[in-house]
């Protein structure tokens, strides 16, 4: 994946999440990234795949969650790029 393409990736999971965090009323993380928003990024992708959230309890075909699987992927190795290249800890993904 280019450097670009990755920021992009991140970017974009960035603003999904500060959507629905606005519901809650939760301040928008914005770039560059703190090591806390790293965190908790990563904390949100661990949470999304727990085998019951990455299978939707059963309700999505073996494709969707393979899908599913490498589009959560994709967003794991771009956060981990992008914490490398900004000397920020790179957080562990543990489901």
């Amino acid at each position: 994946m280019k450097a670009h393409q990755a920021q992009y990736i991140l970017e974009q999971f960035v603003d999904s999440t500060n959507r629905w965090n606005s519901i809650f009323g939760k301040e928008p993380m914005t770039f560059p990234l703190s090591q806390q928003n790293a965190n908790s990024l990563m904390d949100k992708l661990a949470g999304e795949l727990s085998p019951e959230n990455l299978h939707c309890d059963g309700e999505i075909s073996h494709a969707q969650a393979q899908r599913k699987f490498r589009e959560l992927n994709t967003i794991k190795k771009a956060l981990e790029t992008y914490c490398l290249n900004n000397w920020l800890d790179t957080p562990e993904c543990v489901y």
